[in-house]
């Protein structure tokens, strides 16, 4: 079995100043990619994955109730961040950046801390890779909360007009490689403002530290790659994955929260709880008063449901 040992890892300075005292680490896979983690606190363990197209960065105001009551990783996905960014499949799969593999970066990464059984917060892109990790591990993710998705095959088949329109990216990111990889690296900072800037909340809410931070990882040579790969992975390979576990009934039993923002298109366009309810067996969960990115717009909204749900007592001991 492979049994990869974390090393130390240079953080940006943007990162050691939105997570001071905290510990810089970088854990290989066995497929040679590098995944860099952020980890503080004490307790029990707890996974934080980001979105599109952010980094984990997103945590940082959250991190210090999180810290008080958990020992908390905050790793950046495959393709994103500081993470390694690895090329497309010869077979034009998409398969290195299937929710599967990306979900078992993660795996690797929380046993190789020594955590074999842990709860996942995770957003956006980083619930896609959750909800995956906890389809094929369901024995060591003990709870899993998600924020502003349903489950990506829903939306795919729920697509209607509004949703590609407000989700254009979804459409845009999926095309052959290399167009929009060569939009994006065009100016990769503007791509950054324009996605993020033009929901709801505009880019109020990002701390400027942040903000820089995702730009950043956003110029790194293999970004931009990253991105259209980890999408057009959602829209070939996952959605064989999820149709795979539909048909031999394979559901979530763990307990789930779900949280999404009721400025958000996951709320104008479909119904979180219900489709979640297709495919898991214990789905709690409300809209938040917020946009899309919950972390920074309503960190103390968000802390305030998934604190009760995680320290709750163990169902599965």
């Amino acid at each position: 079995m492979y049994a990869p040992s974390p090393v130390g890892d240079d953080a940006s300075p943007a990162l050691t100043s939105l997570f001071p005292g905290w510990h810089h680490l970088r854990v290989p896979t066995a497929d040679g990619v590098s995944i860099p983690i952020t980890t503080g606190g004490t307790g029990p363990a707890l996974l934080l994955l980001h979105g599109h197209p952010q980094t984990r960065a997103i945590w940082h105001r959250m991190a210090p109730a999180l810290t008080e009551r958990f020992t908390v990783v905050a790793a950046d996905l495959r393709g994103y961040g500081d993470a390694s960014k690895p090329d497309r499949s010869p077979s034009d799969d998409h398969a290195p950046y299937s929710k599967r593999t990306m979900a078992a970066d993660m795996l690797t990464v929380m046993r190789a801390l020594g955590h074999t059984r842990f709860d996942v917060l995770a957003h956006d892109r980083g619930a896609r890779v959750a909800h995956r990790l906890a389809m094929d591990a369901p024995d060591a993710v003990r709870r899993l909360a998600l924020l502003d998705i349903a489950p990506t095959l829903d939306m795919y088949d729920g697509a209607s007009d509004a949703f590609a329109r407000a989700y254009w990216h979804w459409f845009f990111l999926i095309q052959p490689a290399p167009l929009p990889e060569r939009l994006i690296e065009a100016d990769p900072t503007a791509y950054i403002r324009d996605v993020m800037g033009r929901r709801s909340a505009g880019l109020a809410p990002f701390h400027p530290l942040a903000l820089a931070e995702y730009q950043r990882c956003a110029a790194l040579p293999g970004t931009a790659r990253g991105i259209c790969e980890d999408y057009r992975a959602s829209a070939g390979i996952d959605l064989v994955h999820d149709r795979e576990d539909r048909a031999a009934d394979r559901r979530l039993a763990m307990p789930l929260l779900v949280l999404w923002g009721a400025q958000g298109v996951v709320h104008r366009c479909f119904d979180p709880l219900a489709l979640w309810r297709r495919v898991a067996d214990d789905v709690r969960g409300e809209a938040l008063p917020c946009g899309h990115y919950l972390p920074e717009e309503a960190p103390e909204l968000v802390l305030d449901r998934v604190l009760p749900f995680l320290t709750d007592k163990d169902p599965q001991p």
